[in-house]
């Protein structure tokens, strides 16, 4: 089981790990990793890890067998051996873009309640897939009240439910396509705003802004009719 350092905490960018595996496919097994996996629209993360004797660059992470979490090394690199310590650092503004895409996308489903089909994020811009029949009628207010919640500056943060009580509040989940981890016993939920000024609760195990502000101003791209029922709505950061 990999320990996940950015769960602790979405904004370290550099620690030290010892290297307990290798996987099949050539990846490096950490037992603590920075390193966010593959998983619910968000891409791995990248960087370099250096260890005594070498370094290599990290093209992406991904989900091993179990808990664990492999880093997938660029072409034709040496593989640090097992027990080696190892320093990893992150591409840490490709992760800072991809979290304040997800907390944005999170935004985009409070503005358009309706049931979530898929999503996918990158470094510039998100998209959400929604159980949508027809368009909206006015893009440009769906985007004026998106960029109001921004604007708050609503705190980011998040709590831990059983999955029996998550099975008691099924609203919460808010994506068809793809349902929250379970098997561990505990469910995480993002929280966005608190007491009265809580907009958003919804399960999530990726990585997010402490604060809505540093989002910054975005804009709404196409609204693509995919099938009958659903609607893409593309979302891009304003820099």
């Amino acid at each position: 089981m990999t320990k996940l350092l950015f769960r602790k905490d979405a904004y370290q960018a550099d620690a030290e790990a010892t290297v307990i595996a290798h996987t099949a496919e050539g990846g490096v097994v950490l037992d603590a990793s920075l390193f966010y996996a593959t998983g619910g629209g968000q891409p791995g993360d990248s960087g370099r890890i250096s260890w005594e004797g070498g370094h290599a660059h990290v093209a992406t992470t991904v989900k091993a067998e179990g808990d664990a979490i492999a880093l997938v090394l660029a072409e034709a690199a040496d593989l640090p051996p097992v027990g080696a310590r190892v320093e990893q650092v992150l591409d840490w503004d490709r992760r800072y873009a991809h979290m304040r895409v997800h907390t944005a996308l999170h935004l985009l489903s409070v503005v358009i309640p309706l049931p979530v089909t898929g999503g996918s994020i990158s470094e510039a811009k998100g998209r959400l897939d929604f159980n949508m029949p027809e368009a909206p009628e006015d893009k440009a207010a769906l985007e004026e009240e998106l960029n109001a919640l921004i604007a708050r500056d609503l705190p980011v943060g998040e709590s831990w439910i059983t999955e029996d009580e998550l099975d008691a509040q099924p609203d919460l989940v808010k994506t068809m396509s793809v349902q929250p981890p379970r098997g561990a016993g505990q469910i995480r939920l993002i929280r966005i705003g608190e007491g009265a000024d809580q907009v958003d609760l919804q399960p999530c195990g990726g990585t997010h802004v402490a604060r809505t502000g540093e989002i910054g101003p975005v804009r709404l791209g196409k609204v693509e009719k995919k099938g009958r029922q659903n609607r893409r709505v593309s979302l891009h950061l304003g820099d």
